[in-house]
């Protein structure tokens, strides 16, 4: 069972800056995939960014040339550095862990989320 503790939200202006970061413990195992995901007030949860072990990463479009994600796999983390940000980056931002264990098959867990508000 892999935990998941975000940090790192918080409240900032319209072309801002923040880093969200997430640290996963709990398995021995690997976790093969990592990352970001939102949810703002009425809306669906959707990707940000994820990050495999390999190094491959994903972005959502709406997010490309302003969010940068990365990951250490020795210590688990992986984190989100924001620029540029948007009002409509307002959300609860989760981090998100898939672990695929032979016996198991695949798992999925989230953090608990964590609040990004963009606001003058």
């Amino acid at each position: 069972q892999v935990q998941l503790v975000e940090s790192g939200g918080g409240l900032v202006q319209p072309g801002g800056s923040l880093r969200l970061s997430c640290a996963a413990s709990g398995s021995n195992f690997a976790i093969n995939l990592m990352g970001w995901y939102r949810q703002a007030p009425g809306k669906e949860r959707e990707l940000v960014a994820t990050m495999s072990s390999g190094g491959t990463t994903n972005y959502a479009d709406s997010v490309k040339g302003r969010f940068t994600i990365t990951r250490d796999n020795a210590k688990n983390t992986v984190s989100l550095q924001m620029s540029g940000l948007r009002p409509d980056d307002t959300a609860v931002y989760y981090c998100y862990a898939r672990q695929y264990i032979p016996s198991q098959g695949l798992n999925d867990y989230w953090g608990q989320g964590t609040q990004v508000a963009v606001s003058s």
